[in-house]
């Protein structure tokens, strides 16, 4: 893995798996893709045993944890494999807990005060959440100049046709979406089409 979660490929899939059995299927057809880096989100009782899945059973992907709200969280996603932890916002002791884990994280902010709160706790990479309904390019591109040290990865209302406007951000890294990942494919189990969609985003950053 490379010093930064933001530095692994320009896209982020954000994925909510209700069947542990599909998460290997799933995660090789994103690592074919292109996108190696893919995050699980705690919000399903399958959550956990589908990160164990990936990481035991797709050693070219780095799985990580997304929707980390608690220090438990922090700590059954680690034992679980997690490489990276994504939180939706944070607080002081699930700061404490994602850095005591020794596991690479992006804790959520969505205003410039929880930006600056970060930085004067030495955290430079965060996730910028909800992107779109936060402010969205605009907003981030206002922050660039006077905080110049953070770097994001926005996610939340990020689509195939939004997200080179914030790739093209200085102070953006990558991008966290679902839409290489949809419902109806998964289901289907089409994971041709998620190796295409996912293809389509890795290149979203020529």
């Amino acid at each position: 893995m490379t010093s930064s979660v933001l530095d692994l490929a320009p896209v982020l899939p954000v994925v909510v798996l209700t069947d542990a059995a599909d998460a290997v299927p799933l995660a090789r057809a994103l690592v074919a893709g292109g996108l190696p880096a893919i995050e699980v989100t705690l919000r399903t009782p399958a959550a956990l045993d589908a990160i164990g899945a990936i990481a035991d059973g797709v050693p070219d992907a780095v799985v990580g944890a997304g929707t980390v709200i608690s220090p438990r969280n922090v700590a059954d996603a680690v034992a679980a494999g997690a490489r990276f932890l994504v939180s939706p916002g944070w607080t002081d002791p699930l700061l404490d807990a994602m850095r005591a884990s020794g596991t690479p994280f992006l804790p959520g902010v969505s205003t410039a005060s929880e930006v600056v709160a970060l930085l004067e706790r030495g955290v430079t990479e965060m996730k910028f959440f909800p992107a779109e309904a936060a402010g969205g390019t605009a907003y981030l591109k206002a922050l660039s100049s006077p905080l110049p040290q953070a770097r994001f990865c926005p996610t939340g209302g990020i689509s195939a046709a939004c997200a080179p406007s914030y790739l093209a951000l200085p102070n953006v890294g990558c991008v966290g979406g679902s839409w290489m990942v949809p419902a109806d494919a998964v289901a289907a189990k089409d994971w041709a089409r998620v190796e295409r969609l996912a293809r389509e985003a890795a290149a979203l950053r020529g």
